[in-house]
Parts: C-alpha cells; sequence; structure tokens
C-alpha cells in the first residue's frame, strides 16, 4: 500500500484513462479538446480565471519553469521560507541570474513575518517566492499575513502549492503564479506540472522574453499555440479522469476529507507517543511527519518488508528523524489510514 506524500495511489479509473488509445496531440484535434477540458477543469479546482498552464515535465519542472520566466538577471527576489523548498526557491533564483535574498526561519517554526516585514521596508523587490505546503516537513503555511506584505509593497508573488493544491483551498486569487503537479493530491500519474499565470505576471514575463524552451511558460500563453511540443498525452487523459473525480465529490467534500484523514492519523499517533514534526496547529492536512529521532529509516524497512506499506522518510538532515505520512488525494481515506497506523504500530514494536 503506497502512502507516500507522492506519488500518491491511483484509483482505478485514472489507471483505465491512462490505458485509453493513445491519441497524438499534435494531429488529433480530439486531443486539443481533451486538452482544453483539462485547463477548464483545473481553473475550477484552482478556483481562479487565471490563465492555466500544463507542463510536460514532473511538478519540479513547474518551481524552475516559473522562476525562469519571471526572473531576468539581477532582479532582487524575496524569498520567503521554512522549509527545503523555500529554500531551493532561492537556489533557482541565483542559476538565472537574480538576487536571492532569503527570509528564513526553522523548518518547524512558521514562516518569519516579522522579519518579512523589516525585509520589505528596508529595499525593493522584484518578485517574491514561497511555499504553501512544506512535504518533507509536513507543514501547510499560512500565506495571508505575508501576502498582505507582498500587496503592500506592489511585490508580485510566484507560490509552490505542489503538495496542497486538491488538498486544501489555496488563496490562488492572490497569487500570480501558483504551481500543482499530477502526482499529489489530484493522484494521478507524476509527469506534468501545472501552474496559472495572472494578467500581471504574463506581462512580467514578456517583458523579461525568457530564452530557455523546455523552462519556459511564454510559449504556452494564448490559443494560437497552446503546447509547443508534443505533449504528454496519456497523462493529459489521466489527470482530466483524476480531476472528474474531485469535482464530482465537491472541494468542500474533499477538503474535509483530507481533514479527517489527517485528524485521524495524528490521533494514533499520540497514542503511539509519535507527534507532528511542526506544531500541529500548522501541520499540512495532506501529509503528517511524525518525528521519529534516529529510526525513520528503519521503520520505513520494517513497515516495506513486513506490512507491504510504503511510506516516505525526511529530507536531508532530517532523512533519519522524520517519518512522513501522505494522506492526500485518493489516500485521504480513514480506513487507509487506520491500516496504516496499524501497521506502524507493529513496525515501532521492533524497531528500538
Amino acid at each position: 500500500m503506497l502512502m507516500t506524500p507522492g506519488p500518491t495511489a491511483l484509483p482505478p479509473s485514472v489507471r483505465e484513462a491512462a490505458g485509453e488509445e493513445l491519441l497524438n496531440p499534435d494531429v488529433d484535434p480530439a486531443f486539443a479538446d481533451r486538452y482544453d477540458a483539462l485547463k477548464r477543469k483545473l481553473g475550477r479546482v484552482y478556483g481562479t480565471d487565471d490563465e492555466v498552464v500544463v507542463l510536460g515535465g514532473e511538478g519540479i519542472l513547474g518551481l524552475e519553469a516559473a522562476v525562469a520566466s519571471t526572473v531576468a538577471p539581477g532582479d532582487r527576489v524575496c524569498c520567503l521560507s521554512n522549509g527545503p523548498y523555500g529554500d531551493g526557491f532561492a537556489d533557482f533564483v541565483e542559476r538565472y541570474g537574480g538576487e536571492a535574498v532569503l527570509v528564513d526561519a526553522d523548518y518547524d517554526d512558521p514562516l518569519p513575518i516579522d522579519a518579512l516585514e523589516r525585509t520589505l521596508d528596508d529595499g525593493d523587490f522584484d518578485l517574491a517566492t514561497m511555499v504553501h505546503c512544506e512535504t518533507p516537513t509536513g507543514t501547510l503555511n499560512d500565506l495571508a499575513p505575508a501576502l498582505d506584505l507582498f500587496d503592500t509593497h506592489d511585490v508580485p508573488t510566484v507560490v509552490d502549492a505542489v503538495s496542497s493544491l486538491g488538498g486544501a483551498p489555496v488563496p490562488t486569487d492572490r497569487i500570480d503564479v501558483a504551481i500543482g503537479a499530477s502526482q499529489k493530491c489530484f493522484s494521478a500519474p507524476p509527469g506534468l506540472a501545472v501552474c496559472t499565470v495572472s494578467d500581471a505576471a504574463w506581462e512580467r514575463i514578456q517583458a523579461r522574453d525568457p530564452d530557455p524552451l523546455y523552462t519556459n511558460l511564454l510559449p504556452w500563453h494564448g490559443a494560437d499555440q497552446p503546447y509547443p511540443y508534443t505533449h504528454l498525452s496519456t497523462l493529459v487523459v489521466a489527470l482530466e479522469a483524476a480531476l472528474d473525480l474531485l469535482l464530482d465529490e465537491g472541494l468542500d467534500a474533499v477538503y474535509d476529507r483530507h481533514r479527517e484523514a489527517a485528524r485521524l492519523c495524528r490521533e494514533r499517533g499520540r497514542e503511539l507517543g509519535l507527534e507532528p514534526f511542526p506544531d500541529p496547529e500548522r501541520s499540512s492536512p495532506t501529509v503528517t511527519a511524525f518525528a521519529v529521532p534516529g529510526r525513520a529509516t528503519a521503520l520505513q524497512e520494517r513497515l516495506r518488508t513486513d506490512h507491504d506499506v510504503t511510506l516516505s522518510t525526511g529530507f536531508g538532515d532530517l532523512a533519519d528523524d522524520v517519518l512522513r505520512v501522505g494522506h492526500m488525494g485518493y489516500n485521504a481515506d480513514v480506513e487507509k489510514v487506520e491500516r496504516t497506523m496499524d501497521a506502524l504500530a507493529a513496525a515501532l514494536d521492533r524497531v528500538d
């Protein structure tokens, strides 16, 4: 049983869609119809009229393309961070010639809003980046205070919502580029990055006139050339099937289902003597990161070999200190969480 925070397990209808007869995206009008339908459905999930772009590549492509498309050499970019992906935005900015000003906090702390306010008061910025859900630590960030400050200082924003979109409300109407991915809360196969891009962001991108092709949003802009290279047609069809499930259920019901799965996971964890890595009030409804110092790898292996349950460990310095349960998308299911936590209880008894 795959209970990782992406890629997630696939619902049967999504697997069936992935097995449909191949559509040639370059010549078949049926693919254009499917692609247009996909973008409309993504717009409903995002809750915005901003243009939707679907890139042929894993979610990291969306993060890099957003930076490559909006950051010109010499631009000052405020990178607000309390996790590995927030820090990673600064690396992308530097690669594309920008000046990254990292405003950061420890990985188990909230976003540093006071420090952000001081930083914005001290100088002008061309762009800002931040992360809604830091999957490695199981943290869901409250973006509203930061967005208020960026609005006040007229700073456009790029937000990584890869691990929250479709599982928790995202304030997309206040974000200039919001990035998601197929393999997280949508429970579709990995391989597609999705973005919404505001009119202001398109103006910035057009003025920037980025050089790259693959890590470039500009060739996707407008109706004349909706996909500048052969698209991943099977993945497009599979993602559309996944969105049908989500929209048929209704977004409010989907969010409630994620919250209930998260509540149960943490309740069972407390019974086992485990606590979420961040403050429970800041834990994401899509993933729980339990603090298990020095035991994560051994627990992961025991779960896989003894119980056929696959969980994720942490990243970097947290690799052996955090064990992550993905209750997102198709896996935001109380029965699956119960089975997972039963297996974890047994594994804890066998790992010192």
